[in-house]
């Protein structure tokens, strides 16, 4: 006579084991998968003799910077119940728009939360994104917030687990990256892309179409990471 064999009971493990999956983060900055570059719809009005100012032909306010340059247009995807941008990212582009409206507020590039902390504004570059001994460095990427140091470290793509930090009392604008457009066999086209920011006040910039905001840092602590959160965290 056989007897059916007892199954031995399931193994819970213990509550304060079982690790759940936390959302992904992504920097509000970072551009989303649907989120294109605009038709192109670009028009040189004449300012002058041999003087142009680059315009859309249905242009808006809200295209223009504080300054009164041009910037290239770009798609929005959906957003969240928190208004955070939603979709696959696109790890190595920055939205035009949301890249400057942190750097003009100096918000997190990654929360979007104003980003002064107690010791100053914490900038990040790559290891051999800047030369920290050629003052002033420019910087096309916007601050982070104390919070959000280390995780902005984790997830860019340019940078490493021990980034060259920045941090500075005063960062301002320098100009922008971006084309200048002129005439060609095409009509209004790209006709320059020069190989570093533009400086606000450059007589290029009325024909320029802007894609970043850059900073200045000219007066800079260069920090390591784990030293800064160690500060922020005894200043908390």
């Amino acid at each position: 006579m056989t007897h059916a064999r007892t199954p031995a009971p399931a193994i819970t493990p213990p509550r304060e084991n079982i690790v759940r999956a936390e959302p992904s983060l992504v920097p509000f900055v970072i551009q989303r998968e649907g989120e294109e570059a605009a038709p192109a719809n670009l028009m040189l009005a004449t300012l002058g003799p041999g003087r142009y100012q680059l315009r859309y032909t249905d242009e808006d306010p809200r295209d223009r910077d504080l300054r009164g340059v041009l910037w290239g247009r770009c798609s929005f995807g959906p957003v969240d119940d928190s208004k955070m941008p939603t979709g696959r990212p696109q790890w190595r582009l920055m939205h035009p728009f949301r890249q400057r409206l942190t750097m003009q507020a100096l918000r997190c590039q990654v929360c979007a939360e104003p980003a002064r902390t107690p010791l100053g504004y914490v900038f990040l570059a790559g290891p051999a994104a800047v030369d920290p001994h050629r003052v002033p460095v420019l910087t096309n990427q916007p601050p982070v917030c104390a919070r959000h140091a280390r995780p902005a470290a984790d997830l860019c793509p340019h940078l490493t687990r021990r980034p060259m930090v920045l941090l500075t009392q005063s960062a301002p604008l320098y100009g922008v990256n971006g084309v200048v457009y002129g005439y060609g066999d095409q009509g209004v086209q790209v006709v320059h892309r020069p190989e570093g920011p533009i400086p606000y006040g450059h007589a290029l910039l009325s024909t320029v179409l802007a894609s970043q905001l850059v900073r200045r840092l000219s007066s800079f602590r260069l920090v390591d990471l784990d030293e800064l959160l160690w500060e922020l965290e005894r200043t908390a």
